[in-house]
C-alpha cells in the first residue's frame, strides 16, 4: 500500500521504517529540514566554531528495547553511540544513589542499601515502599498522583530520588504527575529486566541517533522523504486519502497533537472526540541551558542537582565527556517555568553555588514550551485510530508510558503494524 506519514520525529521515523519493512511504499513529510521533532539537532557556535547541540538534553535507558532494536535495524552502532552507565542519581558532594551492575532487582536493593549520605531509616523507608509497589503489581488507584503514591516515604529519598526521577521521566512535578504511569516506568526500569535501569548517555546529537539513519535506510529501501514540506490539507479520496492533492491508501499523523487536530478538522471527517482530546492536552516545557567555561568539568558525565524555585536545574551533563568540546555543560530544567533569560541567570547562579563554577558563559538556552504533555492522573489521551485509513502515532497517544522517546517509537511501530 501507499502510505503517507506526516512528521519525521521519532514516532514518524519508526512508522516509516516499519511500514517499509512490511512491504508498503512509505512517503514521509516533515515541515522542518532537520528530522527528529522534539529530539533533534540544533547548531550553535562555541569558541568560534560550529557544533551540534540538541533542542533538549535527552537520555535513554536500557529498558528502551524497541528504540534500541530500531536503531540497530537502521544501522546505528548502539555501543558507540552511547555511554552506558548503571543508574546513578549522585549529587556534586558524592551523596545519592549508584546501582551496581547486578541482575534486577538485586541491583536496586543493593544500590538503595549502599546509597551515600542516606540514614538507614531513609533506605528502609524506600525499600518498604518499593516492595509494596511490587506486591501490588505496580498498580495504584486511578487518579492518584506520585506525591500521594509516596505519602509514606521519608522526605530524604523523596527529594533525592523520587522527585528527580519523576520530573525527568514524566516531565511533570510529583504533585501533578500520574502515579500509575510512574509505577509503569519504575517497573520497567528497575524491576523488569537486568540492565533496564542503565543510563544511555548520547555521544551523538539526537538527529544522528535515529532520524538521520532512519531516513537513510528509508531511501535505500525505496521510501521517499520530503523535508521542509508542511502538509496543508488532508481529505478523503475514494477508499484512500489525498495529502495536498496526492492520493495515498493510508495516512499516519506523526505530527504534534495540535497540528494533527488541524489536519483532521480540515479533512471534514467526523472525529470530534479525537480532536477534543488532542487539543485538550496540557503541555509542560523543558529547558536546556548550555554554558561553557575554561574550568567547566564535572567529576562524572552526569550529576543530579538540588532543584528549587531559584535554582531550577535538576541535572547537569558534561558534554566533553560525551564527545563534545571541552568546557561545555548542559543544564536540564524539566517542567520548567519562566523565560529564557531568567532561567539562564538562575542556572548560572546555581552552577556557582552547587558546583563552584563561577567563570561560565551562556552559549544557548533552548526552551521547548510544548516538550511533553502534562502526564496527570486520569488523563484521557487520544486513540491511535482517527478514521478509516487515518491513524495517528506519537508519545501523546493512549498508552502506558509518558512522553518518552521509547513511547514515541512504540507508537510509530504500532501504527505501521495496524495498516491493512
Amino acid at each position: 500500500m501507499k502510505v503517507a506519514i506526516i512528521g519525521a520525529g521519532w514516532a514518524g521515523c519508526a512508522a516509516a521504517v516499519e511500514a517499509t519493512r512490511l512491504g508498503h511504499q512509505a512517503t514521509i513529510f516533515e515541515a522542518s529540514r532537520t528530522p527528529g521533532g522534539r529530539a533533534r539537532r540544533v547548531m550553535a557556535t562555541v569558541a568560534g566554531r560550529q557544533i551540534a547541540l540538541d533542542n533538549g538534553q535527552h537520555i535513554l535507558i536500557g529498558a528502551y528495547a524497541e528504540t534500541l532494536r530500531l536503531m540497530k535495524q537502521v544501522g546505528v552502532d548502539v555501543a558507540a553511540s552511547f555511554l552506558r552507565l548503571p543508574l546513578t542519581m549522585q549529587f556534586p558532594d558524592g551523596s545519592g544513589l549508584l546501582l551496581p551492575d547486578w541482575p534486577a532487582p538485586l541491583d536496586a536493593v543493593a544500590g538503595i542499601l549502599n546509597a551515600r549520605g542516606w540514614p538507614l531509616a531513609d533506605k528502609l523507608s524506600l525499600l518498604r515502599v518499593a516492595f509494596g509497589w511490587r506486591l501490588r503489581g505496580f498498580t495504584c488507584p486511578p487518579g492518584q498522583s506520585v506525591s500521594e503514591l509516596c505519602r509514606s516515604l521519608a522526605p530524604g529519598p523523596m527529594a533525592a530520588l523520587i522527585e528527580p526521577l519523576c520530573v525527568s521521566a514524566l516531565n511533570t512535578p510529583p504533585e501533578r504527575a500520574c502515579g500509575q504511569v510512574f509505577l509503569r516506568v519504575m517497573r520497567d526500569a528497575l524491576f523488569a529486566q537486568s540492565g533496564g535501569s542503565n543510563l544511555l548517555l548520547p555521544r551523538a546529537d539526537l538527529s544522528a541517533l535515529l532520524p538521520d539513519a532512519a531516513l537513510a535506510w528509508l531511501a535505500a529501501h525505496g521510501g521517499e522523504q520530503r523535508l521542509g514540506v508542511r502538509v496543508q490539507s488532508l481529505s478523503p479520496a475514494g477508499p484512500g486519502w489525498a495529502v495536498d492533492g496526492e492520493t495515498f491508501d493510508h495516512v499516519v499523523l506523526a505530527c504534534p497533537p495540535a497540528e494533527a487536530a488541524r489536519l483532521v478538522q480540515g479533512s471534514g471527517v467526523t472525529a470530534d472526540a479525537w480532536m477534543a482530546q488532542a487539543r485538550g492536552l496540557a503541555h509542560e516545557a523543558l529547558t536546556t541551558v548550555y554554558v561553557s567555561g575554561a574550568s567547566a568539568r564535572l567529576a562524572k558525565p552526569m550529576l543530579a542537582l538540588h532543584a528549587s524555585a531559584g535554582e531550577p536545574a535538576q541535572f547537569v551533563f558534561d558534554r566533553a565527556q560525551l564527545g563534545g568540546p571541552a568546557g561545555l555543560l548542559a543544564f536540564v530544567v524539566s517542567a520548567s517555568t519562566g523565560d529564557s533569560a531568567t532561567l539562564t541567570q538562575q542556572v548560572l547562579a546555581q552552577a556557582a553555588r552547587q558546583l563552584g563554577l563561577v567563570d561560565l558563559q551562556p552559549v544557548q538556552t533552548i526552551v521547548e514550551k510544548r516538550a511533553t504533555f502534562a502526564c496527570t492522573p486520569g488523563l484521557q489521551r487520544p486513540a491511535q485510530q482517527v478514521a478509516d485509513g487515518l491513524l495517528a502515532c506519537g508519545d501523546y497517544l493512549a498508552g502506558p508510558y509518558p512522553a518518552t522517546l521509547e513511547g514515541a517509537v512504540r507508537s510509530g511501530l504500532e501504527a505501521a503494524r495496524s495498516l491493512h
